[in-house]
């Protein structure tokens, strides 16, 4: 990938943690001027200072354990970021795109969505791996800006910590979830002004639909 990537002649830079890995991508760097290796963990790299503020493109094989925690860090750059491919395991790829009332929506694709317009491009079997991961894998591509981009006056960081608690138990409604942060009743009432369902889960409401439940309530 960074092979690929660095004959394009565009700068690059190669985040490593790994210290042999690191090693590697020094060596290959002495052929391409226009790659720069910085052997660090990705959570705790900043973006903007590594780019010097210029807009970018963010590629990777992201570890698997670690993808959700990987994309909240991104997204905290995401006014800096036209586009994110990364592979990730197949469970999570379906997360990322998930729409409203299937199985794997969730926080995740909340979150996803919120800043990006998700597509799963490719399933990656296990066989294309060595050793085989016990997992498939996807291929995604995050194009940004996503819903927010139609919400410029919603606060990103109080949005989705509002969403996280309408998700805090998936099985129960969003009165239930939000009960003990918002009286149940201007909770219904908020829900019969955007003609929502008094019952809905959050499983039910689709990223602008939340938005406009946290505006009602006069949360942001």
């Amino acid at each position: 990938m960074t092979e690929h990537l660095a004959s394009t002649g565009a700068p690059v830079y190669a985040i490593e943690f790994d210290a042999p890995l690191a090693a590697a991508l020094q060596r290959f760097a002495k052929r391409f001027p226009n790659v720069s290796v910085v052997s660090a963990d990705v959570l705790e790299t900043d973006i903007a200072a590594l780019t010097g503020g210029r807009r970018a493109r963010i590629y990777g094989n992201l570890p698997y354990y670690i993808t959700s925690p990987i994309l909240h860090h991104l997204f905290a750059s995401a006014e800096l970021i036209d586009e994110i491919h990364v592979v990730i395991q197949h469970e999570v790829a379906l997360r990322l795109v998930a729409q409203p009332g299937t199985r794997d929506y969730g926080y995740l694709s909340v979150l996803t969505q919120y800043y990006a317009r998700p597509e799963l491009v490719l399933e990656i079997p296990r066989t294309a791996f060595r050793p085989p991961p016990e997992v498939s894998s996807a291929l995604v591509t995050l194009r940004l800006p996503g819903e927010r981009a139609k919400l410029p006056q919603i606060n990103a960081a109080t949005f989705l910590e509002f969403v996280k608690l309408c998700f805090s138990q998936k099985r129960k409604t969003v009165v239930n979830n939000l009960k003990l942060r918002v009286k149940p009743e201007l909770i219904r009432e908020a829900l019969a002004n955007l003609n929502l369902r008094a019952d809905a889960r959050a499983e039910q409401l689709s990223v602008s639909n939340l938005a406009a439940l946290y505006q009602q309530l006069h949360l942001a």
